[in-house]
């Protein structure tokens, strides 16, 4: 699961996104607005953590490969990342409610459109479209409750979202197991549907027009288009690599692209007037640290997490419901323990918890490394849940906090707002790298397994055609059932290979995540002045 819960800073782009104007708000539309933006951002939590559990449905049912499998979410997950800081100055812009509004419909649209895709490539670009959707009305939600709310006021309506934005964490992924399990795949986009109607017609009913303070400023166009392409390319030069080869003119040209692109985006934005990446922000010790430690903590939360649910449905032969359901402990573990992990900092500092909470995340990733092949849910993965749900819960608030305090209060919004793309961005790299590092773990894996059985070289041939499926591969025609169940324990087994390198690489991020917490946070200049910009 690409995401689990919201991202760093959801919290405080509310708090420190837009300003709200006196009387702007009718006290009648608040309660409105705030439905709005919770059934809004439900509809992008959700769809950020069901796809994961319908995917084995999906490959299985539109004979897709694990690596378009990955594109299914890498292409919802890339456009989101890239665009999120846009979409939130295009609501400052244009109006907020109206591009919170053209973000629900393109939602919407697409959504039908993923349902009705009779292949993955078109399930693949209504992805895409979906992805920009989500870019616009994500951060649109956010805003839309700092416009209508006043800072006295703020606090409550930012509680209520972020608590039934906790219930949509836990009950998305069981309820797309569900539907997957009892109806298809396809209601796991059918289902945005009534949600976006929903919110449409309060949005036209009950949501007053707001802009921003910054409407003036001028749109980072290039810097989206460019951080689009560095990651984009990257992305898929990584997940094409291990059908196409590194040395395919394809995959050496997507490389070149996110090079270029990523050193282009560097470029325009220390030239930009409006950049969405204020590079002097990467000045501020405290910033850059936390920012550094997100890359790498998240890359190892959405890249190992992305593996979990088809490890759960296709190796160990779970339901996706009961694979929806498996980090639900993860999930009630940060709700019930965010009070008081939000107290850390103020106890002990920020470098503590953000070297200790890692550093127990890191021994998550590696018990999730231990089970094997037909391992029990409560005794092979829950404990790996817990600890890892327990280090995450000591490192988010500290996080936040950290981000925030890192800047003067005039560039927390801008600061929150790098923070929650970077970790967005982390998740998309780490999904395509590490589904790099998994084809070459079950490649060889499988190859010693069908040597070791002796498999015949008709049945070997036929694998070579079926590797790219992953776990997800079909067994050999005309063989009998003593063979179909020795292959099917070598693919459940090398799948199970593959899958330890990935938490072994996460616990390993962890690890540096922990590390660059002690050697750059608390160190470095503090905060900027309000007036002094980046």
């Amino acid at each position: 699961m690409a995401q689990i819960g919201k991202a760093p800073c959801d919290d405080k782009l509310i708090l420190h996104g837009a300003r709200a104007e006196e009387g702007a708000c009718p006290e009648r539309s608040k309660p409105w607005v705030l439905a709005a933006a919770i059934v809004g951002s439900s509809m992008a939590f959700i769809d950020g953590t069901v796809v994961n559990v319908a995917l084995p449905a999906i490959q299985a049912d539109l004979n897709a490969t694990a690596f378009q499998a990955q594109w299914v979410v890498e292409s919802y997950a890339l456009l989101l990342a890239a665009l999120l800081l846009v979409g939130g100055a295009l609501g400052d812009h244009y109006g907020r409610r109206r591009i919170f509004a053209i973000g629900v419909g393109i939602f919407a649209l697409s959504s039908v459109a993923c349902g009705l895709a009779a292949d993955v490539h078109q399930l693949i670009a209504a992805r895409a479209v979906q992805g920009v959707g989500g870019a616009l009305l994500v951060p649109g939600s956010l805003a839309l409750i700092s416009a209508a709310f006043p800072e006295k006021e703020r606090g409550k309506a930012i509680g209520t979202w972020s608590g039934f934005s906790g219930i949509t964490a836990a009950v998305g992924p069981v309820l797309g197991g569900f539907l997957v399990d009892h109806f298809s795949w396809t209601w796991a986009f059918y289902i945005n549907v009534p949600m976006a109607l929903l919110v449409l017609w309060i949005t036209w009913r009950h949501v007053p027009e707001s802009h921003g303070a910054s409407a003036s400023g001028g749109l980072d166009v290039w810097g989206a288009l460019l951080a689009t392409a560095g990651l984009g390319g990257v992305v898929y030069a990584f997940i094409e690599a291990p059908t196409q080869g590194w040395h395919s003119p394809y995959v050496l040209a997507a490389l070149a692209v996110g090079i270029v692109g990523s050193a282009g985006f560097i470029a325009v934005e220390r030239k930009a007037r409006t950049p969405m990446l204020p590079l002097g922000l990467l000045r501020i010790g405290n910033f850059s640290g936390a920012n550094l430690l997100t890359l790498l903590l998240y890359a190892a939360l959405g890249g190992g997490l992305y593996f979990f649910p088809l490890n759960m449905i296709q190796v160990q032969g779970y339901s996706a419901t009961a694979a929806g359901a498996a980090l639900l402990p993860f999930i009630f573990i940060m709700f019930a323990l965010s009070g008081w992990a939000g107290q850390l900092v103020d106890r002990f500092g920020p470098r503590l918890p953000l070297v200790i909470g890692p550093s127990i995340a890191a021994v998550g990733f590696v018990l999730f490394a231990i089970p094997g092949v037909g391992a029990s849910y409560w005794t092979g993965f829950l404990p790996a849940v817990v600890v890892l749900g327990f280090g995450m819960t000591v490192t988010v608030a500290p996080l936040t906090t950290t981000v925030m305090n890192a800047v003067g209060p005039d560039l927390a919004g801008v600061a929150s707002g790098v923070n929650n793309a970077v970790s967005r961005a982390a998740a998309v790299l780490a999904i395509a790298v590490f589904g790099a590092v998994m084809a070459w773990a079950f490649d060889a894996a499988l190859a010693d397994g069908l040597r070791k059985m002796g498999a015949s070289a008709e049945v070997s041939r036929f694998l070579e055609g079926e590797r790219s499926k992953l776990a997800g591969a079909v067994m050999p025609p005309g063989v009998d059932a003593a063979t179909a169940a020795s292959v099917k324990r070598a693919v459940a087994e090398s799948f199970v290979a593959g899958f330890r390198w990935v938490m072994l690489l996460s616990a390993g991020l962890a690890v540096l995540s922990a590390l660059s917490a002690w050697l750059m946070i608390g160190k470095g200049p503090a905060a900027q002045p309000a007036d002094e910009k980046p």
